[in-house]
């Protein structure tokens, strides 16, 4: 009896350790995940950490008073913060905040970057890394164990490449020495806000996932030049699903050579990949690359169209086609 107590004890001290450890981590975060507001706090001479951290809550600038404290106590802090009027977002974490008021200067220092739609993961991390902001081994390794609480990637079946397509090309803003996972879920967030339940629901109705939605939206990304024809070519890819054709995509052959050429060579299409759509049938593996929201709508929502062929000319228009004939044709005329 009294074992059979010990291990029950222990059992309830254990979920209550857990919850604790949760519960610290949740009160680290942002009182605003996205965009904050700019709050101005002064921290007089001698405060403490629990002194500062009754301001900031008092500011709504943190989540809790109590784990500010404990916060700084784990990282030794306590003594180091100093004095003075401080300009901080509500968006920033107990971390970001700890270090302006380690620092004495009045704001973090931010980075702003854009990651173009059409980017691949690989082009993003060599983005990232020229800004100096954080450390390529570190990106790739995230990028492999994709550890991130996201129902989109926990749907994933794919082992490798979890994360291509769901970096959401926008324009962000971080503070300096954010680091990298930070970043990464950032980006990921993003994509989380865009792709909404009304996508969700769309994706059902046309029984594709999610993940498959995304991939045909990179392809779209790749190929479309001009907004009057990204429709349309959705249109094409959706038609060659349904009659079990290849998709013939170029942009998935200069994915697996990983080398935007302007002209494939036919000893390019013959290259072994599962991502090599003019030799395997349906949508390859994974995304190709990040597609922006108006390819991701094109996917959802094509025009309603016979098309199942088309070429680029020049000027980045396309010329369409519902049969191979006219396909043949209409490149002949034009090329």
């Amino acid at each position: 009896m009294h074992k059979k107590l010990t291990i029950f004890f222990s059992f309830i001290v254990i979920i209550i350790a857990a919850a604790g450890f949760i519960y610290y981590n949740l009160s680290l975060k942002p009182v605003k995940a996205e965009a904050g507001n700019i709050i101005t706090v002064t921290i007089p001479s001698g405060a403490n950490s629990n002194k500062i951290g009754a301001i900031l809550e008092e500011n709504h600038l943190i989540r809790n008073k109590t784990m500010f404290k404990l916060y700084s106590k784990i990282n030794g802090l306590d003594n180091k913060y100093k004095a003075g009027t401080y300009d901080i977002s509500s968006s920033m974490d107990v971390k970001a905040i700890s270090e302006i008021l380690r620092n004495g200067k009045g704001f973090a220092e931010t980075i702003k970057f854009t990651i173009p739609e059409g980017y691949e993961v690989r082009m993003i991390i060599d983005k990232l890394v020229e800004l100096g902001l954080g450390e390529r081994t570190k990106y790739e390794d995230l990028m492999k164990n994709a550890d991130f609480d996201y129902s989109f990637i926990k749907a994933i079946k794919r082992e490798e490449g979890k994360l291509e397509g769901y970096l959401f090309p926008d324009t962000y803003e971080v503070y300096k020495g954010s680091d990298e996972k930070e970043i990464i879920k950032k980006m990921l967030s993003r994509f989380d806000a865009i792709f909404n339940d009304e996508y969700k629901k769309r994706a059902e109705e046309l029984n594709m996932s999610i993940d498959e939605v995304i991939t045909l939206s990179s392809i779209i990304e790749r190929e479309a030049k001009l907004e009057k024809d990204r429709k349309i070519i959705s249109s094409v890819f959706h038609n060659r699903l349904k009659n079990k054709m290849l998709l013939q995509s170029c942009a998935t052959i200069q994915y697996i050579l990983k080398e935007r050429k302007e002209v494939l060579l036919y000893k390019d299409l013959e290259v072994k990949s599962p991502y090599n759509t003019y030799k395997n049938q349906g949508l390859p593996p994974g995304p190709i690359a990040s597609p922006g929201l108006k390819s991701i709508e094109a996917a959802l929502y094509p025009d309603d169209t016979d098309y199942l062929y088309f070429f680029a000319l020049d000027d980045g228009s396309h010329v369409f086609s519902k049969t191979f004939k006219e396909h043949i044709q209409a490149q002949n005329k034009y090329k």
